[in-house]
């Protein structure tokens, strides 16, 4: 539920409606904006007198939301989110932000040179996987904190924000105390213990879609973030699950203006894990931005045939630098742009 209150409401009138809705036994979230203050209700179980709250001074109105996610919904906030990363990235503004670089974080001579070669092409956020799930127990999980300090490193010397996976709580505390991004992978989507301590983590957090999950999960999902408070959170369609075989899975380009319709929270697209072909990545990229995504993550690694995981949907850093190139004239053509890096020089 959210209480809109009237454009001259005084900060009293807002305390007002806040002190009855916790008498009431719920949560509120007052959210000021440009125009008019909002009041949200948290915890609804629709049970609440509305016509406490619609009676007092400086209410405009009263608007149930429908949706069983609250806090994500355009009914709850209509304005977008812009997520500030650190360097002076925004995500879900009118710049299209591009994450580049490996899929894991092999070695100190690996990520420097990946990270080198992204920044050169246009890329403003460095991925690289320090904590690595993998579906085989006995493939490369990683260096975990040795490669978060190895990412760190890279940091130092490109300027570049950095963004890389927590798999459970004790790696969320370590990724937030060394990265600008955690991300939650497709595999923990539905962790919602780990979705918790992400959202106290005090980081803007990167949520995948799972494999086979609904976009109305996503954005439950998503609701478990905002409920602790973050609100910080970007969304990535990653691709999921199809009864064909000929691509590692199916990216679904609808998911970006279906989200865009129903929640304010930005969206970006990962065509190297939506193919898992490497041919495939750079027309889906293209067609991502062109669906209105508000960035991409894209695997590039320097020798692709020798990285240790995920090399047949990585790309070759001349092919990055194509895909930039390509992807610049679709954001030109639909009144956006790519972000352009910031930072210290490569």
């Amino acid at each position: 539920m959210l209480v809109v209150m009237e454009h001259g409401a005084t900060p009293e009138h807002v305390q007002r409606v806040v002190k009855t809705i916790e008498e009431l036994g719920y949560q509120a979230r007052p959210m000021p904006g440009a125009q008019r203050t909002a009041v949200g209700l948290v915890g609804n179980d629709g049970r609440v007198d509305s016509s406490r709250l619609a009676a007092l001074p400086g209410v405009k109105e009263i608007i149930h939301v429908t949706q069983p996610y609250k806090q994500v919904s355009r009914e709850w906030q209509q304005e977008p989110t812009r997520v500030h990363v650190a360097g002076g990235i925004v995500i879900g503004g009118d710049d299209v932000v591009v994450m580049a670089g490996p899929c894991a974080v092999e070695s100190e001579t690996q990520i420097l040179t990946a990270a080198r070669q992204v920044r050169a092409a246009g890329a403003v956020i460095l991925r690289g996987g320090a904590f690595k799930p993998r579906s085989s127990p006995y493939t490369f999980q990683g260096l975990g904190l040795k490669g978060l300090k190895l990412l760190v490193r890279a940091r130092e010397e490109t300027g570049m924000a950095i963004v890389t996976e927590a798999m459970d709580a004790e790696g969320v505390d370590q990724v937030a105390e060394h990265a600008d991004i955690i991300q939650i992978g497709a595999r923990n989507m539905q962790n919602y213990s780990l979705l918790k301590r992400a959202g106290r983590a005090g980081k803007p957090v990167l949520l995948k879609r799972g494999m086979s999950a609904t976009i109305t999960e996503l954005l439950l999902s998503a609701e478990y973030l905002l409920a602790e408070g973050n609100r910080d959170v970007i969304l990535c369609e990653r691709g999921i699950r199809s009864f064909d075989p000929a691509t590692r899975n199916v990216l679904d380009l609808t998911a970006i203006p279906l989200v865009h319709s129903l929640s304010h929270l930005p969206i970006i697209a990962d065509p190297s894990h939506g193919t898992g072909r490497r041919d495939k990545v750079i027309p889906m990229a293209r067609a991502a931005v062109a669906a209105g995504a508000d960035g991409i993550m894209v695997e590039v690694h320097p020798e692709p045939d020798r990285a240790l995981s995920d090399g047949d949907q990585t790309l070759y850093p001349d092919q990055f630098a194509e895909l930039m190139r390509q992807i610049r004239g679709i954001a030109d053509a639909i009144g956006r742009r790519i972000a352009e890096p910031v930072g210290a020089e490569a």
